[in-house]
């Protein structure tokens, strides 16, 4: 059992939470909860670690699982201090990260002639990345593409936000946004930017064929240069005062109405 603030692995795994220089050397990232361990790939995780508080509970309920993969359990003051969370639920996991590659989203999207992609540009808020990652997957998107300077999906926080989605929707991040854009079109996708002086309502565009969906950091929105590289700019109607919605919300609007004519189509995403 690990017993002491400085153990090896207790650093490292602190490390893994709060630096993401330390999660991209090491290829891992943190996942909290039963939610994350019980959906985590098997094949991709590379430790378990349990509090002393909790192991009676969790090996009698999740026996078969934990009985194949490697555990270590943790005192339960040690194991709260390699959390993120405020109210850990005593099981946490190192997961070994993905790695998509552009190629891989153009041979779904060749696949499919209704794909669907989310192009995010420099989002800063950890909720809302995980949030659009979790939305993604209910709307069925065929996978998220993200500037460089967009927040890091493997933060803990974004992590806890997609509820499990990020171990199923291929992503990508690009240093060269209006570029990939470029190529997206090539492959016969359409792309749409979000943006307050769009032209045409967001609902009154075809979203059968393939489709992606340029979303901008909250504060500024899409840059000029960016946007310029859709086919069509389009907005979300608004009453009252409201100037914008958050990020996650208008990409929710946006996957949903795409998914909403698929299906009407007689389709799939």
């Amino acid at each position: 059992m690990i017993t002491g603030y400085n153990n090896r692995t207790v650093r490292k795994v602190i490390q893994l939470n709060q630096k993401a220089k330390a999660r991209n050397t090491q290829d891992l990232f943190v996942a909290e909860g039963v939610k994350m361990f019980l959906e985590a790939p098997e094949e991709r995780i590379s430790g378990i670690y349990i509090a002393e508080r909790a192991q009676a509970a969790l090996q009698n309920m999740y026996q078969d699982k934990l009985g194949r993969l490697p555990v270590e359990i943790v005192a339960d003051d040690v194991f709260d201090r390699m959390c993120d969370t405020k109210t850990p639920q005593g099981i946490l996991c190192l997961i070994r990260q993905f790695h998509y590659r552009l190629e891989d989203l153009l041979a779904a999207a060749d696949r499919n002639d209704g794909a669907m992609f989310m192009m995010l540009e420099d989002l800063q808020d950890p909720g809302n990345l995980g949030t659009i990652f979790r939305a993604g997957e209910g709307a069925g998107v065929t996978g998220i593409i993200m500037s460089g300077r967009t927040v890091d999906i493997y933060n803990p926080k974004t992590i806890r936000s997609t509820m499990g989605s990020v171990y199923r929707i291929p992503f990508i991040y690009t240093d060269d946004l209006c570029g990939t854009a470029d190529i997206l079109r090539k492959h016969n996708i359409n792309v749409y930017a979000a943006h307050l002086e769009g032209k045409d309502d967001y609902d009154a565009c075809d979203y059968r064929c393939g489709t992606a969906f340029m979303i901008g950091n909250e504060a500024n929105g899409l840059k000029e240069e960016t946007a310029c590289h859709a086919d069509k700019r389009i907005r979300i109607p608004m009453e009252g005062k409201v100037e914008s919605l958050n990020a996650a919300v208008a990409s929710s609007i946006l996957m949903y109405e795409a998914y909403r004519q698929q299906r009407r189509n007689g389709g799939t995403i």
